[in-house]
């Protein structure tokens, strides 16, 4: 394998229920989906599409080439299978890498000895080519190599990415459960919100969904906040690869190395965002410390310019005249008895979609259904989503001007 010059299967993983938006993206940006599992999709392309993916990507987490796939009982078999990779071709012998892994083996009662054992495994395979070898650890600053065993199903990655996509860099300030990056992202995107009109986030915590929203809207690259990924410690990155790299013709007579290409391709993303009047983007919340969290975060991600904040009761939130989205995300009760307390706060949002969003398309985002019913009205569509490990739905209401009395629900009607 010629990773700079050939093309690959190319596994894009991301988090339990994220598969349909990654998909999404994917054909939007005009590829052809090969595959989808529970956790992944996967496409085909070259050197530059997995570096466009790395950069473009809203809702993954990681960008994976494969490079063994095989039967594994043991521990055993996994050094024997992995030192048997050319990993001379992928690392540089006085470089940097790191193993992540998912195990699930019952021959495995220490899920890090999997990791440990394929990090033996490349140092000796590189040390018997080069005479030494590369340093490792589990920091993600040089190449990364996943390894995801299942029985005794192996499969082994090149990880061109490294930190997964979701940790953007911009979140220095974590508020009570914040939502993912990647999670906000794609209730965002499933809202249908069109990232002209008004986006309106009461209760808005740590403002990460105002701020994928403002992300969005100006079109901005949800990897341009990383300054390393796994690719950039392969081997070949500076070099320069004269005439045609991976199906792209770029300068051809004298050749680029894939560092140019990647700055090329960066340079092009910063051109192509849309800085010029941006939608109305709001985020409001009751604690005066949320709403700095907030702001900081936001001008981490270089958007508070773009989102107005406001310190109040969410039904005090300040809605524009044009009709947007409302995205809310109240807490959903995990522990026993908490529901009860949070009944009424869901009533109170159920009143507040009706009227003072009138025309809107309300959004939801809950770990529970029997809170749900309180807010009063009838979703129209109900999104699956896992929040960690928790099941939950972001329920979506069209909340049509003049009709909204042929909307509400009983408590027993919403149960449906």
């Amino acid at each position: 394998m010629d990773f700079w010059r050939d093309t690959h299967p190319i596994v894009i993983s991301c988090a339990k229920g994220l598969v349909p938006q990654t998909a999404n993206s994917l054909i939007k940006l005009g590829y052809k989906i090969t595959h989808r599992s529970e956790t992944t999709v996967s496409v085909r392309g070259a050197m530059r599409d997995i570096m466009r993916l790395n950069l473009q990507l809203r809702t993954a987490h990681r960008v994976l080439v494969p490079l063994l796939r095989s039967r594994c009982g043991n521990l055993d078999y996994l050094y024997n299978d992995i030192i048997q990779i050319p990993w001379e071709k992928f690392l540089e012998p006085e470089g940097y890498f790191t193993v992540n892994s998912v195990v699930y083996n019952d021959s495995v009662r220490d899920t890090r000895m999997p990791g440990l054992k394929a990090k033996d495994a490349i140092a000796d395979r590189m040390r018997s080519v080069f005479g030494l070898r590369p340093d490792s650890g589990r920091e993600f600053i040089g190449a990364s190599i996943f390894i995801y065993w299942e029985g005794d199903n192996l499969e082994v990655y090149l990880d061109t990415t490294g930190e997964a996509l979701s940790r953007r860099g911009y979140r220095k300030l974590p508020w009570k459960a914040p939502m993912q990056e990647t999670l906000a992202a794609a209730c965002v995107l499933e809202s249908g919100w069109d990232g002209l009109t008004p986006f309106v986030a009461p209760m808005c915590g740590s403002g990460t969904p105002a701020i994928e929203a403002a992300l969005i809207a100006i079109n901005r690259a949800a990897g341009s906040f990383k300054s390393h990924f796994g690719f950039m410690s392969l081997i070949g990155y500076r070099l320069i690869i004269p005439g045609e790299v991976a199906g792209v013709s770029v300068r051809k007579r004298f050749g680029a190395s894939p560092e140019q290409v990647w700055k090329s391709m960066v340079a092009e993303a910063r051109a192509a965002e849309k800085t010029d009047n941006p939608p109305p983007i709001i985020a409001s919340d009751i604690s005066e410390e949320a709403i700095e969290i907030s702001r900081m975060n936001a001008i981490a991600a270089g958007v508070s310019q773009y989102i107005t904040f406001m310190q109040c009761d969410f039904a005090a939130t300040k809605v524009p005249e044009e009709k947007g989205v409302v995205f809310m995300n109240p807490e959903y009760g995990e522990r026993m008895g908490e529901e009860d307390e949070l009944k009424e706060q869901y009533v109170r949002i159920g009143d507040f979609l009706k009227q003072r969003c009138a025309g809107y398309t309300g959004c939801v985002f809950t770990g529970s259904m029997e809170l749900s019913r309180q807010i009063g009205l009838r979703s129209s569509r109900r999104v699956p989503f896992y929040n960690g490990p928790l099941e939950c739905r972001l329920l979506v209401y069209d909340l049509f001007e003049g009709a909204l009395e042929d909307q509400e629900i009983n408590n027993k009607e919403g149960a449906e």
